[in-house]
């Protein structure tokens, strides 16, 4: 049986049970996005960042920072600065990382035949286009592992959909290896340059200026899958300039502005970004 999300006068009931439960708990608004920073953290001006686990020297009592706004804590969530986003919130989201868990996202038929293939059953969830697989155990998220394929976890948000049907076991190996192996191969990491470069060592100018466009294009042409094309793209990038000290803040502003072109969310290009860098372990 599928399970429905609540109807959006009982998001902030779902959110305070789930809390109760030892499950951090974020509204969601349209789109199934988090709530933008409050004015005085808009740009991250408080220093704060969506893709860090401390969220930086922040005190807002509004639902900021993405993901990190998650919290089990029952007066945070019945504040009355959290009341307009419960209020305008399409959804409830958690935190599966803080939890303890690690959500395997399975998008469509083919994900979900490969899941049965391959992955031990545990708990699964129905989704609108497939079905997340919940399993005890923390590691890194990542989107686009394998085709139709997303793992979030630390550092991440998943939408509540309900409880689900069967019972939650260990997370296996061949879901941590996901992170490791990648669809695409990616081109071998430079040398860094000492502190204070800012020339590519490995390549001219040029080449820099051809991998950007390169990145451009590919979003741009993207037909389908386009969050997995923004994640491929930045992961490309960043494997062959993101230690050198070449990239600065207007080549990944014209990345972040063709995956919005196509669709993308300020937040989503954050966390593309950030899990490509987790990737990478940079």
């Amino acid at each position: 049986m599928t399970h429905l999300p609540p109807i959006r006068g009982e998001h902030l009931p779902t959110a305070l049970s789930l809390a109760a439960d030892g499950m951090p708990a974020l509204p969601l608004r349209a789109g199934k996005v988090p709530f933008g920073n409050c004015p005085r953290c808009t740009g991250n001006a408080c220093g704060g960042r969506p893709n860090m686990k401390t969220p930086g020297p922040c005190t807002c009592p509004a639902p900021c920072h993405g993901w990190a706004a998650a919290t089990t804590d029952p007066d945070i969530l019945n504040s009355p600065e959290w009341a307009k986003a419960w209020r305008e919130a399409a959804a409830v989201a958690y935190h599966p990382g803080g939890a303890g868990l690690t959500v395997v996202d399975l998008d469509n038929d083919d994900a979900i035949a490969w899941a049965h293939a391959n992955l031990p059953a545990t708990r699964t969830v129905h989704t609108t286009r497939g079905e997340h697989w919940i399993y005890r155990g923390v590691m890194p998220s990542a989107n686009a592992v394998r085709p139709g394929v997303d793992i979030k976890s630390t550092m991440a948000y998943a939408r509540w959909l309900g409880p689900g049907t069967g019972t939650i076991t260990a997370l296996p190996d061949a879901v941590r290896d996901l992170f490791v192996k990648q669809p695409a191969p990616v081109r071998p990491m430079a040398a860094p340059t000492p502190a204070g470069g800012g020339a590519c060592p490995h390549r001219t100018p040029a080449y820099l200026a051809r991998g950007i466009a390169m990145a451009e294009q590919r979003i741009t042409e993207a037909a389908s899958a386009v969050h997995a094309t923004v994640y491929g793209a930045f992961l490309a990038v960043l494997s062959t300039h993101g230690r050198c000290g070449c990239l600065t803040e207007a080549h990944t502003e014209r990345l972040f502005a063709a995956a919005q072109a196509k669709g993308e969310s300020a937040r989503h290009c954050a966390d593309a970004w950030a899990n490509a860098l987790t990737r990478l372990g940079m």
